[in-house]
């Protein structure tokens, strides 16, 4: 009887290419529908039956890029997408730019026309390597005269995923997004199934180590991801602690509240910044690091681009060791945290109910307090508070993580957020990715995802859990103000037409959100009080949460009263 497989290379090469990105170390695969990509789907399913990977299938290949974003960036494991040939590829490109900019993880796996289809407008043929730019650090071009080592293939994407650069154990970098580009020839699909091939998991590669000293007045800046070996370093170098709430980091000691107002505040005292993370919210910490006065000191990213003062800046990467400070200066500590309390206690004050008021109108004043519509602060503080450390959050980047920013007091909660480039793309999906990793290794956790009314219109399709797919256990709190209103808060609000302003730059919407859940599939509610926000918060359960956001109802007017007049 003839080998049937000799006939078959897509499907054998297909076989032992998944089955040896698992054996490497590849966590989860995300597919999405095709036809040139059949064969690395089907065995996608194959090795997934058998327990060797976690897959995941989504009908729109950005989307599927996100989630697998959101996956690779929880779990720490290189995650998979899976795609056909043409736009495919291309709808790729947002989360990958994301994931180069923040050292995510994730391989595509884009699925191509051999060589002799190439230059010819064959249908669905464009350029695929390279067409990631930036967001595929490598790309690897296998042609279909090529299919002959799907185990090297394999082993290197992940090796290249997880920052091993050439042989050397000295040729690391960061992790980061890599493209593995296949060339399939017909029959795509078929055959006997090929064995699995003996690969040994590919692990990070070894990192160099260097040395961080005390100096005097140096302040630490944790930004995005910066983790909880920021809060160590602050301690060890004797420093006050501004950190981002995506930071990981917004605790302890030394961390010093409302860190933007102090900031703008002592920025002429300091001499040294020491960056730890992607610090990207603030103004003042901005101007503070672009001073020609203050050396700037960057745990940063090997092989990769990195913050850079205007003045002396050294980039330290790999294993930090740190000289302690001999003798610490309290008093420089001390000012900056208390200045942070002080105004938080001020902010406290301003907000709390009157504690002098009799028992009766404290409660009345309780009563009305809880019935008094949702603030931005109101909104943000919430959800924080409601967040433990075995919980996640994520927040998107929109106008309420400049909020949490000014207002999330000290605690150790695990927030992410897509802070690369910044963009409200995508943020559904990744936080998808992000509940599913995060409920795999920590079951009963809760993930929360802050975001507000547009960066969930933007990426409405990754609320699309198709049939038979698992399901996260993600509570979407909307803070809906009916468009764009981190606009406001910049120049343009003051210099544009205002009719011109709210139409391209505020972009106001009157989505019902109600029937957007409803036509995916998921839980609504919808709080207008503080009163109803705490108790949408509090039962912990899937589905979205609609806060409408004081002075929502005004702007629904006024676009309303537009209209009228532009009919």
């Amino acid at each position: 009887m003839p080998d049937r497989r000799a006939a078959l290379p897509a499907a054998a090469y297909a076989d032992r290419l998944v089955a040896a990105l698992a054996a490497a170390g590849v966590a989860d695969v995300v597919v999405c529908p095709g036809s040139r990509s059949q064969a690395i789907a089907l065995a996608a399913a194959r090795t997934a039956r058998a327990g060797g990977i976690a897959l995941h299938v989504r009908i729109d290949e950005r989307t599927a890029a996100f989630l697998a974003l959101g996956l690779a960036r929880e779990s720490g494991a290189p995650a998979a997408v899976v795609v056909t040939s043409g736009t495919a590829v291309a709808n790729l490109a947002p989360a990958f730019l994301e994931a180069h900019h923040s050292d995510v993880p994730l391989i595509a796996v884009t699925a191509d026309r051999p060589a002799e289809l190439q230059g010819i407008r064959a249908n669905q043929t464009t350029r695929q390597p390279g067409a990631l730019g930036e967001g595929a650090r490598v790309v690897l071009d296998i042609g279909a005269d090529d299919l002959v080592d799907p185990e090297a293939d394999a082993v290197a994407a992940v090796r290249a995923a997880l920052g091993w650069r050439g042989t050397g154990d000295d040729g690391h970098t960061e992790p980061g997004p890599v493209q593995l580009n296949i060339g399939f020839r017909e029959p795509l699909s078929g055959g006997d199934v090929a064995a699995g091939p003996a690969v040994e998991a590919v692990g990070r590669p070894p990192m160099p180590n260097a040395t961080l000293e005390a100096a005097e007045q140096t302040v630490v800046i944790a930004g995005a991801d910066a983790g909880a070996a920021a809060v160590d370093l602050a301690e060890a170098i004797g420093a006050p602690l501004v950190a981002e709430p995506t930071s990981r980091a917004r605790f302890g000691p030394h961390l010093v509240q409302h860190g933007r107002e102090v900031v703008a505040a002592l920025h002429g005292e300091v001499r040294r910044a020491v960056v730890v993370g992607h610090p990207t919210l603030t103004r003042p910490i901005a101007a503070l690091l672009r001073d020609p006065a203050v050396e700037v000191v960057v745990l940063g990213r090997a092989g990769q681009d990195n913050i850079r003062g205007t003045g002396t800046t050294r980039v330290l990467t790999g294993r930090i060791r740190v000289e302690e400070a001999e003798g610490i200066d309290r008093a420089w500590i001390d000012r900056w945290v208390s200045a942070g309390r002080a105004l938080a206690a001020a902010a406290d004050a301003e907000a709390a109910p009157d504690s002098a008021l009799a028992r009766a109108d404290y409660a009345r004043a309780e009563l009305a307090e809880g019935r008094t519509r949702v603030s931005r602060r109101d909104l943000v503080t919430a959800v924080w508070d409601r967040t433990w450390p075995h919980d996640r959050l994520v927040v998107a980047a929109s106008r309420l993580i400049r909020e949490l920013d000014d207002h999330a007091g000290p605690k150790a909660v695990t927030a992410r957020a897509n802070r690369g480039l910044a963009g409200i793309d995508g943020t559904v999906s990744t936080a998808v990715g992000v509940a599913i990793a995060h409920e795999r290794e920590q079951p009963g956790g809760m993930t929360r995802l802050l975001i507000g009314d547009l960066a969930l219109l933007h990426d409405v399709g990754g609320l699309l859990i198709p049939p038979g797919e698992e399901r996260p256990r993600l509570q979407i709190v909307v803070g809906n103000d009916r468009g764009g209103s981190l606009f406001e808060l910049l120049e343009v609000a003051g210099t544009a037409d205002p009719d011109d302003f709210r139409r391209v730059q505020r972009t106001p919407h009157d989505v019902d959100l109600e029937h957007l859940a409803a036509a995916y599939g998921w839980e609504y509610d919808r709080v207008v009080d503080r009163a109803g926000l705490r108790r949408a918060l509090s039962q912990s359960r899937p589905g979205i949460v609609e806060a409408v956001l004081e002075g929502a109802q005004d702007d629904a007017a006024q676009d309303d009263a537009a209209g009228h007049a532009a009919g």
